[in-house]
């Protein structure tokens, strides 16, 4: 294949692309998927949509009632990146860790690294010195703007060569110090279309995290795709959410998708569950983005809040229990959005909204997208029989260097790793991971069919299951639970509310409780962690 010819000075991520015979086959079959060659994907939210729009209108609001208009945002977004080619002596192509809470600032980073055309890494706050050596010595990061409060790590990850500029604190070369005297405006650099615009890590549901690679062009082609077509945002509404900007979930649903269309998004440095349900009140929010154990645990605290604002609710990191789904449309007539995505593919792949949702389902394609399931040699199964789930469209996986790229894609498809059922009229049923199966006497159990049953019991607000080695059976199925605070519901009482359930070989045959379950800053749950422990 051909590349466009890069605006990279330094070349290490086109480079360390996985050779064109192991990509997967790209499909644009949408009019607004035809991309120029030359695009810069900063430049494209930015200056794009405030030159349509007027520089005027809000782009970030924050909890305490701060607002930045568009015309604000990109004069402090110039400033920053002007500071990062003049100060700073960052090329195009250098990798720029970015680690701080949510908030505009960190937003704007984002987007002056991209505008300057430097490849973006962002990180957690809340990783740990050896996550963040791993990471730089895998993206070979050459600098790093970090909030002040976040130093203390990054620091002691002692990554050779790394160029560490805090920002928002008191010093004299504190970035944000440094922006204040250099011009309003800079020149976004004239980056191909394919060049790389920031490496995300998949956040370790599996271990081992890696690096994945996505083009300018990319980062358009997700609000192009699920936020034009699903979603279908406006330039009045206002978007919040609980994703870090680490992750391509937050990125997408809290600066992508908003700023694509002219909206504005609610930046929440702290924004669980209790905080998230007044933030959306005072706010007027209107499309929310978080995870289904989120849309559980707001479920008790409905009632002291007016969300009459809310119109949106998407749902992606881990499967919506039905369950779930019903009973928060129940207390607010919403319909959530449910969606799988991947950092692989940066963003939601199979959706549904409004009346073509079916609970239970994550939905059909969304337009500009291709999926089908598929068994282990990658033919096709039949409709009805649970496979590998195999997607592609404008977006594939391009891991960093990484042998688990053959893994992920197969015969020219992204494959997830998710068991799917494709159903007769084109809905498409999770099953579980492909590593959450169980198999029990000959039977095979998904983890997370369980897990539902279990939900539906009125003690218990979170579990997790997986099977414990067994010598008779192979496995057996553990369920680790959660139960309301002071709830004295028993093991037997549990067992015999799950086999009025569920059949017999389903059932759990042990339940372990537990105070909390492992999971990612987005909720993703670490089922791996809890197979470790059996």
């Amino acid at each position: 294949m051909e590349f466009t010819p890069s605006a990279h000075v330094d070349t290490f991520s086109r480079d360390h692309l996985p050779p064109p015979d192991q990509w997967p086959e790209l499909v644009f079959d949408l009019p607004e998927l035809a991309y120029p060659d030359r695009l810069n994907c900063a430049a494209e939210l930015l200056d794009g949509t405030a030159g349509r729009l007027g520089g005027e209108r809000p782009a970030f609001r924050t909890a305490d009632g701060g607002v930045w208009s568009y015309g604000l945002l990109r004069e402090r977004v110039d400033r920053i990146a002007h500071v990062l080619t003049a100060d700073l002596g960052v090329v195009p192509g250098n990798r720029v860790l970015l680690r701080g809470p949510t908030g505009p600032w960190l937003a704007a980073c984002w987007l002056a690294v991209v505008k300057a055309g430097a490849v973006a890494v962002t990180v957690l706050a809340q990783q740990r010195a050896q996550e963040l050596a791993t990471v730089c010595d895998m993206a070979r990061v050459t600098h790093a703007l970090c909030h002040v409060g976040a130093l203390d790590d990054l620091a002691k990850a002692e990554v050779p060569g790394l160029r560490i500029t805090a920002y928002g604190g008191e010093a004299p070369d504190d970035l944000l110090r440094l922006a204040e005297g250099r011009p309003g405006r800079f020149e976004a650099v004239d980056t191909a279309a394919d060049d790389v615009a920031l490496i995300a890590f998949t956040s370790g549901t599996t271990g081992r995290p890696k690096g994945c690679m996505h083009f300018h062009r990319d980062v358009l082609a997700v609000a192009d795709t699920f936020s034009r077509e699903v979603l279908r945002p406006g330039p009045d509404d206002v978007f919040a959410g609980s994703p870090p900007l680490g992750f391509t979930f937050g990125l997408g649903g809290l600066v992508v998708f908003p700023l694509r269309v002219g909206a504005s998004a609610l930046l929440l440095e702290q924004a669980g569950p209790r905080q998230l349900l007044p933030a959306l009140a005072e706010h007027r929010v209107s499309v929310l983005f978080t995870a289904p154990t989120a849309y559980r645990a707001m479920l008790e605290e409905l009632g002291a809040y007016d969300l009459g604002a809310l119109r949106r609710c998407v749902s992606a990191g881990e499967n919506l229990p039905a369950a779930t789904w019903e009973a928060w449309h129940a207390a607010t007539g919403l319909r959530i959005i449910n969606g799988i995505g991947a950092t692989e593919l940066l963003h939601i792949f199979i959706s549904a909204a409004d009346g073509e949702i079916r609970p239970g389902t994550t939905g059909r394609p969304v337009p500009g997208w291709q999926a089908r399931v598929v068994d282990a040699a990658g033919r096709p199964v039949a409709d009805g029989e649970p496979g590998l789930l195999a997607v592609r469209g404008p977006v594939g996986c391009r891991y960093l260097a990484d042998e688990r790229q053959r893994e992920y894609v197969r015969d020219g498809w992204n494959v997830t790793g998710d068991t799917y059922v494709r159903e007769a009229d084109g809905y498409f049923r999770y099953v579980a991971r492909a590593d959450d199966m169980i198999i029990s006497a000959g039977y095979n159990i998904a983890g997370p069919e369980v897990e539902e049953a279990l939900l539906r019991h009125p003690e218990v607000i979170e579990a997790a299951v997986v099977g414990r080695p067994d010598e008779r059976r192979g496995q057996i199925v553990v369920a680790y639970t959660v139960l309301r605070d002071g709830s004295h519901v028993t093991e037997d009482e549990l067992k015999a509310f799950m086999k009025a359930e569920l059949a017999p070989h389903k059932c759990p045959r042990t339940f372990v409780f537990a105070a909390r379950l492992p999971r990612t800053a987005t909720g993703k749950l670490q089922r791996f962690r809890l197979r470790d422990l059996e």
